[in-house]
């Protein structure tokens, strides 16, 4: 599986691409960030997020794009430009058909450090050692990028089954309306 993970933001959106499988060695194929003049216009800056995503598509062809899920803190403005970034990033993957999962930070931690109170520093160590590389990513947003990939890699076969097996569980569903030959009309 081949997954290109983004770590929304306006200013420095983290992104990278992971391919492997559960229980295997990961490989890194690549990683980065996405820039934005902090002075730009929203608009501008959002549009050049979408070129940046775009290409990272565009040249590595991923099966599936996981996406860091916004959650609140107290500085309302850094979560609606995380939000924004968010967005286009979902919006550039559905538009070509690929799936988006979306993970919270902390699912992300938990998966790659095995705390999901792990600090930044923890998450890069391990990103690191996973993908056996010289030296953690940097800035912080690319090893975030990667450590979301590799989420998503390790979680999506539990992820499956469990969607597997609730699907099975539910009954089926019955008939919007019942035959024809069972409706008697009651008068009174």
């Amino acid at each position: 599986m081949r997954v290109l993970g983004v770590d929304p933001g306006l200013t420095r959106c983290g992104v990278g691409v992971v391919e492997g499988t559960a229980g295997r060695p990961l490989t890194m194929l690549g990683v980065g960030v996405v820039r934005t003049p902090s002075d730009a216009e929203i608009g501008d800056r959002l549009v050049a997020i979408e070129q940046g995503i775009t290409d990272w598509l565009d040249e590595h062809r991923p099966e599936l794009v996981a996406v860091e899920r916004v959650f609140a803190q107290h500085n309302v403005r850094t979560v609606m430009g995380t939000a924004q970034a968010s967005a286009v990033a979902v919006l550039c993957a559905s538009r070509r058909g690929i799936p988006v999962a979306l993970h919270t930070p902390s699912e992300v931690k938990a998966a790659v450090t095995g705390s999901g109170r792990a600090d930044k520093a923890q998450v890069g160590a391990m990103v690191t050692r996973l993908l056996r590389l010289a030296a953690p990513p940097k800035p912080a947003d690319a090893a975030d990028a990667l450590a979301l990939a590799i989420c998503h890699i390790w979680r999506a076969p539990a992820m499956n089954r469990l969607r597997q097996a609730q699907s099975a569980a539910r009954p089926s569903r019955l008939p919007a309306s019942p035959p024809s030959s069972s409706v008697r009309k009651v008068t009174r």
